[in-house]
Formats: structure tokens, sequence, C-alpha cells
């Protein structure tokens, strides 16, 4: 299954150097794991970020955010990220992504 390469770098460089940050391939693409926790990740035209049930009020109001159904159904935790939020570093690294690394720093390591 194909997946846009340059979403894959634009979170590789957002990760890059944080500590304990690795890559895996799931969900038909690359995701970002800190302590072995999802961060985010590229499946097919669309990016994703897991920023956690506790998290989510908190994403309505960035937008280009939205519940992830890739599925066919809602997926509880999880964000998928479209053009106009991974195109604004604000919104994307400063907002989205700080989310998703707080959920991932608030699960026990694996």
């Amino acid at each position: 299954m194909a997946y846009d390469e340059a979403l894959a770098e634009l979170f590789r460089g957002d990760l890059a150097g944080t500590s304990g940050g690795t890559g895996k391939k799931m969900l038909g693409g690359p995701c970002f794991l800190l302590h072995g926790n999802t961060v985010d990740g590229v499946h097919r035209d669309f990016a994703m970020m897991r920023v956690g049930k506790g998290r989510m009020e908190a994403t309505r109001a960035i937008e280009g955010a939205g519940l992830m159904t890739f599925t066919g159904r809602k997926m509880g935790g999880f964000v998928e990220v479209f053009p106009e939020a991974m195109n604004d570093d604000d919104a994307r690294r400063g907002a989205l992504l700080a989310l998703a690394i707080e959920n991932a720093r608030s699960l026990p390591r694996k």
C-alpha cells in the first residue's frame, strides 16, 4: 500500500532528537512512537495522530484535525490530520504533535 513519503519525512523531522522516539510500519504505513506508544503516522493520503481520548476536545479547536474513521468507525483517541493542518507548523507541531507527545508520555512505556 502506497503512502506519502513526504508526510513521513515531515513526521520524522518533527520527532528528530526526541529521546525514546522510534519508527515502525503499522496501519499500512510508517508510524512514529515514543517509548513504544504511537504518536503519529501516515496511511495512504492522510496523516493521523494519537492524542488520547481525554485530549479529543482540545483537538476540535484545531482547524484541519478531525475524528479518525478510516476503518469505517470512529477510533477513539486518534485524529485524522488533513492538509491544512499538516502544512501549518503551528497546528501540526505546535498543537497536535504536542498533544500526541503528551499522550504518549502519559502511557506506560512498552
